[in-house]
């Protein structure tokens, strides 16, 4: 059992860091602090997808002529990697985007809690 879990310490701190960027979004009743936890919770979806497309011992899917073709798990899958690519420029437009939004909202309303926020609003 404790093979199990020093075996998959990859996927259990990806497990963390989306329960730490879930509790972020979902508990703090700050913007920046909301939009922080945003941030933690897309690099823990890339991390996750980055550990599930790497193995140990691999090399990139290039034709080696020491490698025949049939071993086909000697090969990385490039896939994930180049999703993630892909995740990390659309998740910093967003955090650009989410960042320019909030300094709109302190120079309109001069506050960033929610509370308060909501408040002024109505």
């Amino acid at each position: 059992m404790l093979d199990f879990f020093l075996g998959h310490y990859a996927y259990w701190f990806t497990v963390i860091l989306l329960c730490v960027g879930l509790y972020g979004m979902i508990f703090k009743k700050n913007l920046i602090k909301k939009t922080i936890g945003l941030a933690i919770f897309q690099i823990s979806v890339v991390l996750y997808f980055v550990s599930i497309g790497s193995k140990w011992g691999a090399t990139v899917p290039v034709r080696d002529p020491n490698i025949p073709v049939d071993q086909v798990a000697s090969y990385l899958n490039p896939l994930p990697h180049t999703l993630m690519l892909t995740a990390i420029v659309v998740g910093v437009a967003i955090l650009g985007v989410a960042f320019t939004l909030v300094m709109a909202i302190y120079n309109r309303y001069e506050t960033l809690d929610e509370q308060e926020l909501l408040e002024k609003i109505q």
